[in-house]
């Protein structure tokens, strides 16, 4: 049995009518992060990545900046450290010493090596990890398809972004879907 066969009458909430409460301003089903759980457990991670970047991506959603910083603040020192450097590594050297220096950051290559260990990544301010990402994704869009791999492996972090951010990472799930 597939997965979309484990979780397509769920998915259809989220088409259309019903699910469209995240495109429509209405509020989220208030079993969102039940359903969640349930696609997550069934589906590819590469699926749940997709879903996760319409959210991040959505006008209806915060900025990505905001929204990378929950998940960052909910993440272990490993976790944390592996986002930082995956962030830092989109960035041309320039301007990664210049956005870790505007953050106060500029020592933190140097200390590491050229990577973050998760003892430095538990000191990055909640400001910080914003303007990072925020000139990240200005810098290489294409970080928020990486951050949302990243990501994809760690659903229950996920579910901190709250139940708009959800519903539109299981209506791009449901789109998938569809079109299979």
């Amino acid at each position: 049995m597939g997965w979309m066969s484990k979780v397509g009458d769920l998915l259809t909430r989220y088409t259309g009518g019903a699910s469209a409460g995240a495109a429509t301003g209405a509020a989220p089903a208030p079993d969102v992060h039940q359903h969640f759980d349930q696609v997550a457990a069934a589906a590819p991670t590469s699926v749940i990545a997709e879903g996760l970047a319409a959210a991040f991506r959505s006008d209806q959603t915060p900025a990505f900046g905001q929204m990378l910083t929950t998940l960052f603040n909910n993440s272990s020192g490993e976790q944390k450290a592996g986002l930082l450097n995956q962030l830092m590594g989109s960035m041309n050297p320039a301007m990664l010493s210049q956005v870790l220096g505007g953050a106060g950051l500029g020592s933190l290559l140097a200390a590491g090596g050229g990577k973050v260990t998760p003892e430095q990544a538990q000191n990055i301010s909640p400001d910080a990890m914003q303007q990072i990402a925020a000139h990240a994704e200005k810098t290489n869009p294409s970080i928020v398809d990486s951050v949302s791999s990243f990501y994809a492996q760690h659903t229950t972090l996920v579910k901190t972004l709250g139940g708009a951010a959800l519903s539109v990472a299981l209506a791009k799930v449901a789109q998938h879907q569809q079109k299979a």
